[in-house]
């Protein structure tokens, strides 16, 4: 239960140098370019800040990206080492990865060196990502990257104006963020059509728009700003987040009582239209989830099981050579609703 309610709060948040100010935040003129002007979703992560982070050095030394470093050894790029910039954005049929860094990409296993209108295109099955320059690359499935690329050299460079007008409304100490439109899109297809968790699918799909960002520099300090059709539609998804965080609390074995820290940081507020999830999580608790979930990738590959590869290290994997961000189905038990 206790990963369901997380699995559930996630998904209501899932919601330099050529570099322009918007606001508060800094984001990356080039980047933005290549992003859909259509984009519903727009997310960042300064990963040159990250880097720096306890939470990032910690997982580091735990070796926690298992599939990311085959990765680097087959591509001769490692995301975490290469890249200072990253900025996501997806209209709800394809996703663009657009990064900043270093980049000296070789073909790996079933990938093949083409060029696209000038550009080296590294390919793989329907997914590839085109080096701009040494510095600059983009990724996604070949639609995606095509399209990219043909904006670029028209010389469209606008970008999804309202999103990065909004992303510079964050402050620029959050290494990471996100912002989205028309958020009752990105759950087509998420949630089941019927059962408990479509209900669930329903309320989130009442967001017309959500804002998220992540403070990583001491502990996990972040916020979710949702803002909903009716005061009725917060009022519901404001009461859903309190009784996920209540069954969360509940949820938590009797030998590991510091883990009500976890849910006693968590704050839900709603006011009108709008939803506010507040995360404050301290650092010795991070140390102490980060070894819990190395623990449990030491059983699971220890077990053989599929479930010791790390969710956010192939779906960085599959960002750059599968075909975009995965999209997975979200399930949740009875006992939820």
């Amino acid at each position: 239960m206790l990963r369901a309610c997380g699995a559930v709060l996630l998904a209501l948040g899932a919601a330099g140098c050529n570099s322009a100010q918007i606001g508060r935040s800094r984001v990356d003129s080039t980047l933005a370019a290549f992003i859909p002007p259509d984009a519903t979703v727009l997310a960042g992560v300064r990963m040159d800040q990250v880097r720096a982070t306890p939470i990032f050095q910690k997982m580091t030394v735990q070796k926690q990206f298992p599939r990311l470093d085959e990765f680097a050894r087959a591509t001769g790029f490692d995301p975490r080492k290469d890249v200072r910039d990253l900025l996501i954005g997806s209209n709800g049929r394809d996703t663009v990865v657009a990064a900043r860094g270093t980049f000296n990409l070789k073909s790996g296993e079933g990938a093949t060196k083409t060029t696209y209108k000038g550009y080296t295109l590294y390919q793989r099955d329907q997914g590839g990502v085109a080096l701009i320059d040494s510095t600059t690359a983009v990724a996604g499935n070949l639609t995606a990257v095509h399209a990219a690329i043909d904006r670029f050299k028209a010389g469209d460079r606008t970008g999804p104006r309202s999103l990065l007008a909004r992303a510079g409304e964050i402050a620029a100490e959050n290494q990471v963020w996100s912002v989205s439109n028309a958020f009752d899109n990105l759950m087509i297809g998420r949630f089941p059509q019927d059962g408990n968790a479509a209900g669930v699918g329903r309320m989130l799909g009442s967001l017309e728009n959500t804002t998220a960002a992540a403070d990583l520099r001491s502990g996990v300090r972040g916020y979710l700003n949702g803002l909903c059709r009716t005061d009725q539609d917060a009022k519901n998804l404001g009461d859903s987040a309190r009784g996920l965080v209540g069954l969360g609390r509940l949820s938590v074995p009797d030998n590991q009582p510091e883990l009500l820290k976890l849910w006693d940081g968590i704050k839900v507020d709603q006011q009108q239209r709008t939803v506010k999830i507040t995360v404050a999580i301290p650092q010795d608790l991070v140390d102490k989830l980060v070894e819990m979930f190395a623990k449990r990738l030491r059983i699971a590959k220890d077990d053989q099981s599929p479930a010791g590869d790390s969710p956010g290290d192939a779906a960085a994997v599959c960002g750059f050579f599968g075909g975009g961000i995965p999209s997975p189905r979200i399930e949740l038990p009875p006992s939820l609703i």
